[in-house]
């Protein structure tokens, strides 16, 4: 007897495939994160993200206004800092007209209606590549909150509507809050790494910045006396619980691919939105493994990137945004 139901009539060709379709990517479902360094006329490929560039101020007016042409209404500001403003205390990154402040200022003035977000976190300014102060070959939580929540008033007062704290300091998100309402930016929201790994795929990111902790006598080596061990589940689900207590607006898993089961169950438990991102190193993979002719670029791309939507996320953070967008349209 041959079966009633048959489901691969359901994929008999691609009209019908599209018509029963579950997940489906469109430009709103992408944040862009952008790279920034000072000087002109600067385009500068990142070696390990091939395709990915670090932009001077004035080109990066024009890749803004590319972003919002192709329906990319969301970024997420990251900035490489000279060696020479760096410190332990992140001092640079109080500046009022330091990089960011003025990458802020600038994309809001070029395109008033995109979403800025910001990177709140002490690696990019710090002489030693990590997310806090250090004393005694120990990161500081609370003294780091304080210049944190500085940095993140900071940020609001440039026009961001977004600060996101990277660095995974316990009390960061309220001390931000607070700080926020009390200053009168009610409507600054805060996007959190709630659920941060302490993962080695962020190497691509950290050549991108130059902010890979040093390796120094006394100074941790890696972060993982501050991000979450890789092999914990449920720990993600109290960091996040914990940030959206304190004020956070959205919640984010990172890395992205080997953490779809953290990011379905933190979907399954908060009525949040939840970003993922697709970090530097999976980037870096695909593209590695697609120059050497070993992957398909394009359709593993879209593979993994659908996955995360698959899995929960209402926001993915993606290098790859663009080429997606080119694609899907």
């Amino acid at each position: 007897m041959y079966p009633i139901k048959r489901n691969r009539r359901l994929r008999t060709n691609q009209a019908i495939r599209d018509l029963v379709k579950e997940t489906v990517l469109t430009p709103n479902d992408f944040l862009v994160p952008l790279f920034i360094v000072e000087g002109k006329g600067i385009k500068d490929e990142i070696p390990s993200m091939p395709n990915y560039y670090r932009y001077s101020l004035d080109l990066l007016k024009a890749e803004v206004k590319t972003l919002w042409a192709m329906g990319l209404k969301s970024v997420l500001l990251f900035v490489k800092v000279p060696d020479q403003l760096k410190d332990n205390k992140g001092t640079e990154a109080l500046n009022s007209n330091g990089l960011m402040q003025r990458a802020i200022k600038l994309v809001k003035d070029t395109c008033p209606d995109m979403i800025v977000m910001t990177d709140v976190a002490l690696d990019p300014y710090s002489a030693y590549g990590h997310d806090g102060i250090i004393e005694n070959g120990e990161i500081l939580n609370d003294e780091t909150v304080d210049v944190l929540t500085e940095m993140s008033l900071s940020h609001a007062q440039a026009g961001a509507n977004f600060v996101a704290p990277s660095d995974m300091m316990d009390g960061r998100i309220l001390s931000i809050r607070e700080a926020l309402e009390d200053d009168g930016y009610t409507n600054t929201g805060i996007m959190s790494y709630s659920a941060k790994y302490a993962s080695a795929f962020y190497g691509p990111f950290r050549d991108a910045l130059d902010s890979a902790p040093v390796d120094l006598i006394d100074i941790p080596k890696d972060k993982k006396t501050y991000q979450m061990d890789y092999a914990n589940r449920f720990e993600a689900l109290r960091e996040t619980e914990m940030d959206i207590d304190e004020g956070a607006d959205i919640v984010m898993v990172k890395p992205g691919i080997s953490y779809l089961d953290i990011l379905r169950d933190i979907k399954n438990e908060v009525d949040v939105p939840i970003a993922v991102y697709q970090v530097s190193g999976e980037y870096a993979m695909i593209k590695a493994a697609a120059e050497k002719g070993w992957l398909n670029h394009d359709q593993v791309m879209m593979e993994t990137t659908t996955a995360f939507k698959r899995a929960g996320a209402d926001i993915i953070a993606s290098y790859f945004a663009k080429d997606i967008v080119k694609l899907i349209s």
